[in-house]
């Protein structure tokens, strides 16, 4: 980080001892060690925090993309869904349908005897003229 050798270290020290005297240079040595280390870990603490927010704005960005990738799988599978449903309705469905209504299956709960006496009702009404109930030309005699 800093360019210092041994030499200029050596003549901060000789300042050093001018300046502050040699009863109080240990004490503010003491206090600039302090003083290095806390500035030290205030570097280091911003350093991690930064990491920390880099990894977790890729961490975002990774569930971002995933998410997505559920979600577009998602939509394969519904569409999917819904091709096999229209499929099954063209190919199995609507056939069994139309089987079904043109198959005509007779009543099977119903009296055949009623059907015919039916029929012969209707045969009946069908033969005699319209104006005419019943009254023949002879049967008036």
């Amino acid at each position: 980080m800093f360019d210092i050798g041994f030499t200029e270290l050596l003549v901060i020290g000789v300042v050093a001892l001018l300046v502050v005297g040699p009863e109080r240079l240990p004490k503010v040595a003491r206090t600039a060690g302090h003083l290095f280390g806390r500035f030290q870990r205030y570097v280091s603490g911003v350093k991690a925090d930064i990491g920390r927010e880099m990894e977790l704005e890729e961490l975002r960005k990774a569930g971002q993309s995933f998410k997505e990738s559920v979600e577009e799988a998602a939509r394969g599978v519904e569409s999917g869904v819904q091709e096999a449903e229209y499929t099954m309705r063209d190919e199995v469905v609507n056939p069994v349908e139309e089987a079904a209504k043109s198959v005509s299956q007779p009543d099977l709960f119903d009296d055949p005897a009623k059907k015919e006496a039916a029929k012969q009702a209707e045969a009946s009404s069908s033969d005699e003229p319209a104006g005419q109930t019943g009254s023949t030309p002879d049967s008036k005699a």
